[in-house]
C-alpha cells in the first residue's frame, strides 16, 4: 500500500508539474503574432524606439519561454533580449548550431524569399548551456531590410 501511495504522489506531482510547465510555454501562434506586432511597431515608431523595446528582457516582446529578436538582412543582430552580446558581432552568418546548421543564413534567406516562414535548429533555452530543438518563425519587416523572429522549443510536449 505504501508503494502505491508513493507512486500515486509521484504521478500526481509529475502531472501537476507538466501542466504548470505547459502553461509557461509559448505557442507557435504567439510567435507569429508577436513578430507581426514587432514589425508593425518598427514601421510605426521607428527603429530606435523599437530596438529598446525588443532588447528589454522585461519588455512586451519577452513572454513565457520565448522572445522576439531583430536582425538586418546582412546578418547583424540588432536586438536580442536574452543574449545581448550577439549584437556586438558585425554579423552572425558564420555561426552554426550544434548540428552545423548555419541558422542565421536560413533566417536571412527566409526573410528575403518568401518573406516569412519557419526554421528548425538546435539552440539553448534561456539560462541553459546545452542546446534543445527549436523552431523559429521569421518575418521580414515590410518595406525594411530587417527581420524579426520568435521561436518555441519542441519535444516532450505538444504545442
Amino acid at each position: 500500500m505504501q508503494r502505491f501511495v508513493i507512486a500515486l504522489a509521484i504521478s500526481t506531482l509529475v502531472l501537476f508539474s507538466s501542466q504548470t510547465f505547459a502553461g509557461e510555454r509559448a505557442t507557435t501562434e504567439e510567435c507569429v503574432l508577436k513578430t507581426h506586432e514587432a514589425a508593425a511597431m518598427i514601421n510605426a515608431r521607428g527603429l530606435e524606439e523599437s530596438l529598446e523595446m525588443i532588447s528589454d528582457p522585461k519588455g512586451p516582446f519577452v513572454w513565457k519561454d520565448s522572445y522576439v529578436f531583430l536582425m538586418d538582412l546582412k546578418g547583424k543582430i540588432l536586438a536580442h533580449p536574452m543574449q545581448p552580446e550577439l549584437t556586438q558581432h558585425e554579423h552572425v552568418l558564420l555561426q552554426t548550431d550544434a548540428t552545423g546548421k548555419a541558422i542565421f543564413v536560413h533566417f536571412v534567406n527566409i526573410a528575403k524569399d518568401p518573406g516569412q516562414g519557419w526554421v528548425d535548429y538546435m539552440w539553448p533555452k534561456p539560462g541553459k548551456k546545452s542546446p534543445s530543438k527549436k523552431i523559429t518563425y521569421i518575418y521580414k519587416v515590410p518595406s525594411k531590410n530587417l527581420l524579426v523572429g520568435a521561436g518555441v522549443y519542441v519535444g516532450g510536449m505538444m504545442y
